[in-house]
């Protein structure tokens, strides 16, 4: 998503000179295109991450709007306090902008993943999070974060095409229809391909509907809530379950009276052999991969 962030960028900074882009000294061969075009308006602060934001709120506060771009655990966890105190307590436009959102980092370790970020931010005041399943719906995320001049986190990824004839409710994204359905799958960011990739099996085809949750905090509209109800409800996530998707929306659901037959949630578990690997082993030790995701939604279709 690197790509189409980069390109997003700068469409947006040629028609809005308040637009500011600071990078914590990363992006190279992919933000060349931006270090042209935005001249001054390029910052790069070094490995400063704690700085890069406070600088960033600064500038905010003098009318700018400010995107803060480094790998996903260095733009969250280094500088979380910056972004709690210096911007999101007083709403200012600083937006941080994470690649590699989950393992995306892959072989790189633990101190490179980001699996607990959506937690973090997505729990401060004035926040709004931003988590691309699909490359193509990185533009419009970027138009709607200026629109709204607010606090926010985009979690980049490596994602496909979103699906023809998707459908949009609160924030949420239904990508995949079934006409008669059994169960629904709610998934959060790139992971949804594996969904996809599993329902490719001949005994899972048409047997579910798959949606896609763009941002939190959630909005969860009341006639979807009850649509799920009843019936079997398999949420799959690259995060860790407290504070990630599945609790979030089970909060939401039980609110809405609408509780699913049968609950369950895919999400990371960290490290349980104490290895690393590339991104697809990660998703593997945590049962995030196709094959297990066929093996829990045969599951539900049994006890549902």
């Amino acid at each position: 998503m690197r790509k189409e962030f980069s390109a997003g960028i700068e469409r947006i900074a040629a028609t809005d000179d308040k637009v500011v882009f600071i990078t914590g000294d990363l992006g190279y061969n992919a933000l060349e295109n931006l270090v042209e075009q935005m001249g001054p308006r390029f910052i790069n602060a070094g490995v400063a991450e704690q700085n890069m934001v406070g600088v960033a709120a600064g500038m905010a506060y003098r009318g700018y709007k400010v995107f803060c771009y480094s790998i996903a655990p260095f733009a969250v966890y280094r500088c979380l306090e910056q972004f709690r105190n210096d911007v999101c307590l007083h709403n200012m436009p600083v937006f941080l902008v994470g690649n590699g959102g989950g393992y995306g980092y892959g072989i790189m370790g633990s101190t490179h993943h980001a699996i607990e970020d959506l937690a973090c931010l997505s729990s401060l005041q004035n926040v709004n999070t931003y988590i691309p399943a699909f490359a193509d719906e990185v533009a419009p995320m970027l138009d709607q974060i200026i629109a709204e001049r607010r606090p926010a986190y985009l979690r980049l990824g490596a994602g496909g095409k979103t699906p023809d004839d998707s459908q949009t409710y609160g924030t949420f994204k239904h990508v995949v229809r079934s006409a008669d359905s059994l169960g629904t799958v709610v998934a959060l960011g790139p992971v949804v391909g594996n969904v996809l990739t599993a329902l490719q099996d001949e005994q899972l085809s048409g047997q579910f509907d798959v949606y896609t949750a763009t941002n939190l905090p959630l909005d969860l509209p009341t006639e979807l809530a009850h649509r799920w109800a009843r019936k079997p409800l398999l949420v799959v996530e690259e995060h860790v379950s407290i504070g990630g998707l599945a609790q979030q929306l089970s909060v939401k659901l039980l609110a809405d009276g609408a509780a699913p037959s049968h609950f369950v949630s895919l999400s990371a578990q960290g490290y349980p052999n104490g290895l690393y690997g590339d991104q697809k082993y990660h998703q593997q030790q945590s049962g995030l991969d196709p094959a297990n995701i066929v093996r829990q939604l045969s599951s539900l279709l049994i006890a549902g």
